[in-house]
This record gives C-alpha cells, sequence and structure tokens, in this order.
C-alpha cells in the first residue's frame, strides 16, 4: 500500500488489476473469485433506505435484482444526501444508511448516545470522485493545488485565486474564458468529501452553483463551455469527460480503477452502507441478505454495470465474513 495516499487497496496489484481491467472495456469487469450469493427461504418484508444521493442508482438497482430473488421484499429508497442517513438511523425511519463519505464522529456519538454502541459500517463499492469539465474543454490535467484555487475561497494549498482558464494553461479563445462552478449541497457526503480532500478543509467560493444532485452537476457542465465540477463517476455521461489530478502537472492519474486501486488517483474513496446492528445480537434476515447480496458477485456486478467499481474479492469475502457473524 501507498503511504499518504487517502485510499489504496493493500492486496495483489498486478493480480487485481490484471483480473479488473481490460484495455477499453466497458463495463469493468468483477473479480471472478467473489462468491455468488444463494437465495434462502424466509426472506420478506419492508426495507427503507435513507441517505446519499451518490448512491441513488445504485441503491434502486439493487433493490430491483433482490426484489427479483425475492417478490414479497419491498424497498423504499430516498436519496437526499449522506447527512440524512445517520439521523434516519438513530430514529429508525431506516434500516439502511448508504453514505458517500465515512460518519463523522458527532454523528457516531449521536447514534451510540441513544443505542449504547456504534452503527454498523458497510463497504459496498468504489467510487472515483470526478473533476468533470466539458467534452469540448482542451485542458489536460490539473494539480491538487489549481483545484484548491478554482473551487475554494480560503486557499488552504494554493496561493493563486483561480476564475479563469487561462490561469491553468489555456490559450487562444479558452484564455480569458471564466472558469464556471458547480458542485453539491452541505447535505452531501460528496460536497463533504471534496471539502475535506480537495480543498484541505477550506471553504468553498460562494460562486459554486450548488446543485440538488450528483447527476444535476454532470448535467450542469455537460451544457456549460466554461463549466467545472464534481460528481462521482457513476454519473458520467458523453457531453462531459474527467479531468487526471495529481500533486504536480507531470504526474496527474485519471480516474481509471486501476489508478484508484494503488491509490494514485487521489480523489477515491469507498461506498457504504450504515446500519444499526447490535454487538453480539444476529441483525435482522431482511437487512443481512440484502447486505450479503450487495457484496456478493450478483452485487458487484450491478457496481460495475453502474459506472462505479467493483470492489476486490478480498475486501467482499472480509465484509461477508462479518456480516456471517
Amino acid at each position: 500500500m501507498k503511504k499518504n495516499k487517502p485510499f489504496a487497496f493493500a492486496v495483489g496489484l498486478a493480480t487485481l488489476v490484471s483480473t479488473l481491467v481490460t484495455a477499453g472495456a466497458a463495463p469493468l469487469q468483477v473479480d471472478p473469485s467473489i462468491p455468488a450469493y444463494a437465495p434462502t427461504s424466509g426472506v420478506s418484508g419492508n426495507l427503507n433506505s435513507i441517505g446519499s444521493d451518490t448512491l441513488n442508482n445504485l441503491m434502486t438497482l439493487w433493490a430491483e435484482s433482490f426484489k427479483a430473488l425475492y417478490p414479497n421484499v419491498n424497498i423504499q429508497i430516498e436519496g437526499k444526501g449522506s447527512s440524512t442517513a445517520p439521523p434516519s438511523l438513530i430514529e429508525g425511519t431506516a434500516q439502511l444508511g448508504p453514505m458517500s463519505r465515512p460518519m463523522k464522529g458527532k454523528e457516531i456519538d449521536a447514534f451510540e448516545a441513544k443505542y449504547g454502541y456504534k452503527p454498523t459500517e458497510i463497504r459496498v463499492a468504489v467510487d472515483a470522485l470526478a473533476v468533470y469539465v466539458s467534452k469540448d474543454n482542451p485542458v489536460k490535467s490539473l494539480t491538487m493545488k489549481q483545484v484548491d484555487g478554482i473551487f475554494s475561497s480560503t486557499l488552504k494549498s494554493s496561493s493563486e485565486d483561480i476564475t479563469s482558464w487561462g490561469q491553468v494553461g489555456l490559450t487562444g479563445n479558452w484564455a480569458g474564458k471564466a472558469i464556471s462552478l458547480y458542485g453539491r449541497n452541505s447535505a452531501s457526503g460528496t460536497y463533504g468529501f471534496f471539502k475535506d480532500h480537495a480543498l484541505k478543509g477550506g471553504d468553498f467560493k460562494s460562486t459554486v452553483k450548488e446543485q440538488p444532485g450528483s447527476s444535476a452537476v454532470v448535467q450542469s457542465i455537460g451544457s456549460d463551455l466554461g463549466g467545472i465540477g464534481y460528481s462521482g463517476i457513476g454519473y458520467k455521461t458523453s457531453e462531459v469527460r474527467t479531468v487526471p489530478l495529481g500533486e504536480t502537472a507531470n504526474k496527474a492519474f485519471d480516474c481509471t480503477p486501476e489508478n484508484c486501486f494503488n491509490g494514485d488517483y487521489p480523489l477515491a474513496r469507498y461506498l457504504y452502507i450504515y446500519v444499526n446492528k447490535k454487538p453480539g445480537a444476529p441483525m435482522d434476515k431482511l437487512t443481512l441478505e440484502f447486505l450479503k447480496f450487495v457484496v456478493a458477485k450478483q452485487g458487484q456486478e450491478v457496481v460495475a454495470k453502474d459506472g462505479y467499481f467493483p470492489m476486490p474479492s478480498e475486501v467482499c469475502k472480509e465484509i461477508s465474513a462479518e456480516l456471517a457473524k
């Protein structure tokens, strides 16, 4: 594992990448050694999921595939932002709390104050938080300092307030073109992750046009030639492209699976589902079977289909073993 990287897998990368990544292949192939999910009897009832917008499509696809196995299951999904997951779990209005960032200490403390134990965190997929521009924008790459200069008003790591494309090396008609900013609102885990990792905890500029969802961010950039913004890799469209990022211009990496798995891409992250499980007590069967499905082969195939990166077999098996306890 590379040090000083926000995300990297401590696994045999040569084997992993050769298994998962085929040049030019789409969608991404799932690690064939991930065990398949085996349906069981007696699974029925209602599940409520409240949380991340980034995970909204994934949760919907997982729910559809799971219901195909269990017709007597009903799953309601609401995706308004990761910050809505912890209070929903605390209040008992949801059994599933999808989040695109880890729970904050104060959220865990609030849960523990009510139940006397911490919520259970389940890793479910890998996401590259991409910086998007219009497909016609010729910018080759950006350093993380430039990203800070573009999006932040506090400039924790950048010494330059960047407002035009000429300031990041574009010439001709692009040199004087103003940069138009798009992002998420503060309820979003994507907003929080980008703030922490790209802006070093700094503040966003007031000129960032906050969008209600991940898809809206990408759609806005696709129709704005000077636009730039951030969103999950699963929301990429033909109207935008991802910008390679790095600490220096000559060491910038695009958000490919390989660059995420080895820690080179600086904004890779896990996606999570949090649940309320009392230590030493069994999880309710419906929630347990849904989570087992998500980290099994069929669930990770859904991840790849939706444009995110399926987890390596080692991670899926580790999570499955924890769920079996």
